[in-house]
C-alpha cells in the first residue's frame, strides 16, 4: 500500500500543481510577471512556476511573492494629512478655510470686513478661538488683533488675561505700540493685571520704539501692580535708559530699594555725555 500510495501522491501533487499553474498562465499580467522572472538569474527561490519538479510548494511560494509584489504601496504626496493641529487642538475645515479667506484678503480692508462678517462671525466658539491661536502662531499679528476685537463681541466671550498678554506681546515685538496700547486700555478696563513679562515686553517696545516718556508710564503702572516685582523689566530700562541719566536714577534708585541684595553695572560718565 506504501508503495501505491507514493506514486499517488506525487502524481496528486503534479496534477495540482498543473492545475495552479494554467490558471495564474490565464491573467495576462501575471503571466507577463512570471515570464519576466523566468528569465531573471535567480539562484536562490525562484519566482516562476517550477517546470522540471512542479511542485505545489514553488507554487505557493510564487503566489505569496506575487501578493507581496502587487500590494498597494502608499505614498505620502506632500499634501496636509487631515486637519491641521496646533497643541492637542484640531483646526477644522471651517476655521482653516476663514484663516485662508482671511490671508487672502489681509490687504484689502474693505473685503476683509466684508469677509469677517459674512464668515467669520458665523464661527463657532472653538474655531474662533482656533483661527487666532493659529494666526498667532503663524505671526500674523494684524489678523489676529481684528480676530480677538471680533471674539470679544461674542455673548460667550469672558475676560482672559492670556489672550491680552500674547497679542500685546507680539504687537510689541513688531514695534505696533499703538495697537498694543489699544488692548491694554481694553484689558484695564475689564479690571485685568498684566504680569512682568508683558510690562517687559511692552517696555522693551516703547525703548526700541524711541518713546522713553512711554517706557516710564507702563513702569509706573508696573510698580502699582499687586504682583511682586521682576528683575528683568528693571534691568531692561537701565539699559535702554542710558541716553537719558535723570529717568535712569530714578529707576536705580527704585532698584536698589526693591532689591538691595543685587548690583548695577554703571557704565562710564563718558556714556552719559557728562563730560
Amino acid at each position: 500500500m506504501a508503495a501505491i500510495g507514493g506514486p499517488l501522491r506525487s502524481k496528486l501533487r503534479s496534477s495540482v500543481s498543473s492545475f495552479l499553474h494554467h490558471d495564474i498562465m490565464r491573467i495576462p499580467i501575471l503571466k507577463h510577471f512570471i515570464s519576466f522572472y523566468s528569465s531573471y538569474p535567480t539562484p536562490t527561490s525562484p519566482l516562476a512556476f517550477n517546470h522540471t519538479t512542479k511542485t505545489l510548494y514553488n507554487i505557493c511560494h510564487c503566489q505569496h511573492q506575487l501578493h507581496t509584489c502587487f500590494r498597494p504601496r502608499h505614498y505620502h504626496d506632500g499634501r496636509p494629512r487631515g486637519s491641521l493641529w496646533r497643541g492637542k487642538k484640531m483646526i477644522g475645515k471651517e476655521a482653516l478655510f476663514v484663516i485662508l479667506g482671511l490671508k487672502r484678503v489681509k490687504d484689502d480692508e474693505e473685503k476683509l470686513d466684508k469677509f469677517v462678517k459674512t464668515h467669520v462671525s458665523r464661527l463657532l466658539k472653538m474655531d474662533m478661538v482656533a483661527v487666532l491661536n493659529e494666526l498667532e502662531r503663524q505671526e500674523e499679528v494684524d489678523l489676529a488683533v481684528k480676530m480677538f476685537w471680533v471674539i470679544q463681541k461674542q455673548d460667550w466671550y469672558q475676560p482672559d488675561v492670556y489672550l491680552y498678554k500674547d497679542l500685546i506681546i507680539s504687537l510689541s515685538k513688531s514695534k505696533k505700540m499703538d495697537e498694543a496700547m489699544k488692548l491694554w486700555e481694553s484689558m484695564k478696563k475689564e479690571n485685568l493685571f498684566p504680569d512682568s513679562q508683558t510690562y517687559t515686553e511692552v517696555i522693551r517696545g516703547f525703548l526700541r520704539f524711541g518713546s522713553p516718556g512711554d517706557a516710564m508710564n507702563i513702569y509706573e503702572d508696573m510698580k502699582q501692580s499687586p504682583d511682586p516685582p521682576d528683575e528683568l523689566p528693571f534691568r531692561i530700562l537701565l539699559k535702554g535708559l542710558l541716553p537719558h541719566p535723570l529717568l535712569r536714577n530714578k529707576v536705580k534708585q527704585d532698584f536698589e530699594e526693591i532689591f538691595p541684595d543685587q548690583s548695577i553695572y554703571d557704565p562710564p560718565e563718558e556714556i552719559f555725555g557728562l563730560r
